[in-house]
């Protein structure tokens, strides 16, 4: 079993909310490991629809509660080194409640940052995937595939 694992693709679930023409951005290592950014979201639990485990991954990494809409973005990482692939599956998202808190703690304690940035911001950050600007910002009807890209440390 543990063979098979190790050649299945992880399986996650992320939320592209845009408000205001700014893109809610959540830091990807605990710690301060690095300085990724990537949209909230995370892995899928077995027996629970994909909507319901990333309206799940939003309030704990960010205490909002959103309304998930459609799919816009595919994209997978890998690490070519090792045994690491993850396939992302991107939702358009609103937020329905809260408010970006500070003091906010995912129960993980691996988000610590959370950011609104705009499109020229982003273009300054260390983010991945590559196309999110493109999916977030200039939204169409469309679900956009990202190939395979290295898992970025």
């Amino acid at each position: 079993m543990s063979q098979l694992r190790q050649k299945t693709p992880r399986l996650a679930v992320r939320a592209v909310i845009v408000e205001n023409d700014r893109l809610l951005m959540v830091n990807a290592w605990p710690d301060g490991k690095s300085d990724l950014l990537c949209a909230p979201g995370g892995g899928v639990e077995v027996h629970n629809a994909l909507p319901d485990n990333l309206m799940r991954e939003v309030y704990e990494e960010t205490g909002l509660r959103v309304e998930v809409g459609s799919v816009c973005l595919v994209n997978e990482f890998h690490d070519p080194q090792g045994a690491f692939h993850q396939v992302d599956i991107y939702f358009r998202c609103t937020i329905t409640q809260g408010e970006i808190d500070p003091t906010w703690q995912d129960p993980e304690n691996i988000v610590t940052t959370r950011l609104w940035v705009t499109q020229a911001e982003l273009a300054h950050l260390n983010f991945k995937p590559d196309s999110l600007p493109a999916v977030a910002f200039n939204p169409t009807d469309e679900v956009m595939y990202d190939p395979l890209e290295p898992l970025v440390r």
